[in-house]
């Protein structure tokens, strides 16, 4: 049950209270809203605060699409088609004026405006609501507003560190550096997680929980080379037995995974509440999608083959059959040529005018093929693109994960690794995640060096969380991001396949110069990457005409 969304529905009746100040960080209330003196007095009125401060997970940057799932279409494994702001920060062409970056910096903002407002007013209330539920619900608080600094912080490199409603008069605030920030999330987080539930329960199912603060915790620290805290946070977590890897790795991003063991935190979607369109983006024009949010090759080629080598090592690999015998998670994630997906057996290469209506054994018209604006990559998100909601496309209901178990996992292993605290613990980690079943792939054997383990890892988080918003994260973090990300974004060979496989890096990123028919691919776009630019967004340029205090990132 999804009873904590229903609260959503009142909040435009009772909650007018977060509007933003005129420079999006500084809060301050419209005249309709709950005057400051009335508002939050009763326990009911701080329950739907609450909410309002969950308000912000809802966040659908562009096409209706969840914010968690974005950012991979602006990094070397997607591409969003419509030329838009977030195509421009794939491209490397972004601006201060950009209207993605500013999204983002309005949105969390003002989540934490929302977290800020109420935790300085919520004192008073310790005496008349129960003592767990109060302090439950300032550790929610709590963590929200950590973790939307988690992504100003990492997206825009520092911002200012606002932890008081912020009057107009005080509205010249300087930036705080990444590190502070940093610091200032893990802090809280550290002070929050005993005040949180082990699992928050079937009613209040969505909720924060222990669980979720560990995970961020871990994920922060990680980014931010505490790699001592990552480990600690990750152990905890993984000490705990709540969660548990789903053992059918597809499943888990559809409608029959939704009450997977392995989920820690999901955005919680409802219809007549919040709903996104990942359907209508992802689906193949003959399933009346738009095929606008897409894989690319350099992601499909990353994948092992299933005796757990790089397709350019394997004797198993076969240009011409290129996705047989490969990691499962490939086709989990990704829908490959001839396979099965909405109905219709999914083929782009331009002869194929025809395909197969599998329900009725008919061939029809295939939109994949002539279709302008069907894949650009020869390629589409599986991931998320559930059939149950085929007749409802933009109107999904469907929970996006925000923080899953596996990559706790994988942050442990990564933070010991680092550390040179190589032990069976790390290897049983990441075996965990790749012997799934429904996954199976070779266990990684024991004996490797540190900087062999490093490149499994960091390989193992691109199979294993592709899709899910995480990667351009890592390419920063890894500096991998200039090789990763300039040069030519391909799709596949338009009436053939690849004469050889490309050459894959350490760290899983193909090279194509060595294959003869390279220039038979699809070039979607040429993308700049300027190391001393590009590895931050642009602080939006109305902030800083407002905020004379603020500083631009370099070369903005």
């Amino acid at each position: 049950m999804k009873s904590m969304k229903t609260i959503k529905i009142f909040l435009t009746l009772i909650i007018g209270m977060a509007t933003l100040s005129c420079n999006d960080y500084l809060e301050r209330y419209p005249l309709d809203s709950p005057a400051a003196e009335t508002f939050l007095r009763t326990e009911a009125e701080l329950d739907l605060a609450v909410t309002g401060v969950y308000n912000t997970l809802w966040f659908k940057p562009i096409d209706n699409g969840p914010f968690a799932l974005s950012l991979d279409y602006a990094s070397d494994i997607g591409w969003d088609r419509n030329g838009s702001a977030l195509q421009e920060l794939g491209k490397g062409i972004a601006t201060p004026d950009n209207s993605f970056t500013k999204s983002f910096w309005d949105t969390f903002y003002r989540g934490i405006g929302r977290a800020n407002y109420i935790l300085s007013r919520a004192e008073p209330l310790a005496e008349i609501v129960p003592a767990e539920k109060y302090k439950r619900q300032m550790a929610e608080i709590r963590f929200l507003r950590a973790y939307y600094y988690s992504y100003l912080n990492e997206l825009f490199g520092g911002v200012p560190l606002l932890t008081q409603p912020t009057l107009l008069s005080e509205s010249q605030v300087p930036r705080n550096s990444k590190a502070e920030v940093t610091d200032f999330i893990i802090s809280e987080l550290q002070a929050i997680k005993q005040d949180l539930p082990a699992q928050p329960g079937a009613a209040n199912k969505g909720r924060v929980s222990k669980g979720a603060a560990l995970a961020l915790l871990s994920r922060v620290a990680l980014y931010n080379q505490k790699w001592e805290t990552a480990a600690q946070a990750a152990e905890e977590l993984m000490d705990s037995k709540t969660y548990q890897l789903h053992p059918n790795y597809g499943e888990l991003f559809m409608y029959a995974g939704q009450n997977s063991p392995e989920i820690i935190l999901a955005a919680q979607f409802l219809k007549g509440t919040s709903v996104h369109s990942t359907a209508r983006q992802f689906y193949s024009r003959i399933a009346l999608g738009h095929s606008n949010k897409i894989p690319v090759e350099a992601l499909v080629d990353s994948y092992e083959m299933t005796d757990g080598l790089q397709i350019d090592d394997s004797p198993q690999f076969n240009p011409a059959k290129p996705f047989t015998d490969r990691d499962p998670r490939l086709g989990y994630t990704v829908v490959l040529p001839q396979s099965t997906f909405i109905g219709y057996v999914f083929e782009t290469h331009p002869d194929s005018l025809t395909t197969l209506n599998v329900a009725t054994g008919k061939r029809v018209q295939n939109t994949e093929a002539t279709h302008a604006y069907a894949s650009f990559s020869g390629y589409l998100w599986r991931k998320y693109a559930d059939p149950g909601d085929k007749d409802d496309r933009d109107n999904s209901e469907l929970d996006i994960i925000l923080f899953r178990y596996a990559e706790a996992l994988l942050n442990y292993a990564e933070a010991k690794i680092e550390m040179n605290q190589i032990d069976q613990s790390v290897y049983d980690a990441i075996n965990a995640v790749r012997t799934r079943p429904s996954v199976n792939m070779p266990a990684i054997a024991p004996g490797k060096t540190q900087t062999e383990l490093r490149y499994i890892v960091r390989r193992e988080r691109k199979y294993e969380l592709a899709g899910e918003g995480l990667r351009l994260f890592d390419i920063r973090r890894w500096n991998i991001a200039e090789k990763a990300m300039k040069g030519k974004l391909l799709g596949r060979v338009q009436n053939a396949f690849l004469s050889n496989a490309p050459d894959i890096d350490e760290n899983g990123t193909p090279s194509y110069d060595n294959v003869a028919n390279a220039d038979k691919m699809r070039v979607i776009e040429i993308r700049l990457f300027d190391r001393n630019r590009d590895l931050l967004w642009p602080i939006p340029r109305i902030e800083l005409e407002t905020n004379t205090a603020l500083e631009q990132n370099p070369n903005y």
